[in-house]
């Protein structure tokens, strides 16, 4: 199946590393205009090294204001990435309220307050559009030391529905990829260690970790028009795991 993105404008948040900058890459090679966000502007200028095309934008998307205005100078949108999250791992007793504020402000408050924006321009501009929420198998499976996380991830899982209904009379699509584990090079320091890593794997069918491009070639269809009937998913990318 080849997938072309021509002349379609595509934003994609936390773009400077990891999935999100291998996504903004892919994109930019299905022809998209791709507008990407990162809060680390070092990150971005390499980006833009490698493919001049893509449009950067440095920005941390809890600054709503600042955030706001610079996405929407740069619409109108076919389709949007909801990718900028964080981690921090604490046990159930040890969560304190500053960490819960700022794993859900960036991985819950942030992509509805972009979603808003994106789908607004759509809406104005009769763009049938799709939007991708980056959720994660911990929204589906409780994980020790992760309580704020996987609370972060399952409220996406189900705000991505809630939009779904309500975005589904403008031709809006909203879904959710919920990977496993994902070998970026992040993930691969995280869990180089087999002693951390065997009871992961012994959980997955498949006994492999996601690769970035199970990730993004995911990411890439629901954004596509060969999803077109594709509306509110939440799709586990975890080789089985969930489905024990």
């Amino acid at each position: 199946m080849e997938i072309s993105f021509h002349n379609k404008r595509i934003l994609v948040t936390g773009a400077g590393q990891g999935i999100g900058r291998c996504l903004a890459k892919k994109l930019a090679e299905c022809h998209a205009e791709v507008v990407a966000i990162s809060r680390t502007a070092k990150y971005l200028d390499t980006l833009k090294e490698e493919v001049p095309q893509i449009t950067t934008i440095a920005v941390d998307v809890t600054d709503t204001e600042n955030a706001t205005k610079l996405i929407k100078e740069h619409g109108p949108y076919h389709g949007l990435v909801n990718n900028a999250a964080i981690a921090e791992l604490q046990p159930f007793f040890e969560v304190t309220p500053d960490s819960f504020d700022r794993l859900f402000n960036v991985n819950v408050k942030a992509p509805i307050l972009i979603s808003q924006v994106v789908a607004k321009t759509m809406i104005d501009n009769n763009i049938e559009g799709s939007i991708v929420n980056l959720s994660s198998q911990a929204s589906l499976i409780a994980l020790r030391d992760h309580t704020v996380y996987c609370g972060t991830k399952g409220a996406l899982d189900i705000i991505s529905k809630v939009m779904a209904l309500e975005l589904g009379n403008h031709q809006i699509r909203v879904n959710c990829v919920n990977p496993t584990v994902v070998l970026t090079d992040m993930g691969k320091l995280g869990w180089s260690d087999p002693k951390k890593a065997e009871p992961m794997l012994n959980r997955i069918p498949l006994h492999r970790f996601a690769e970035v491009d199970d990730v993004v070639n995911a990411i890439i269809f629901l954004l596509s028009d060969s999803s077109k009937m594709i509306n509110g998913v939440v799709l586990p990318i975890d080789g089985g795991a969930t489905a024990n």
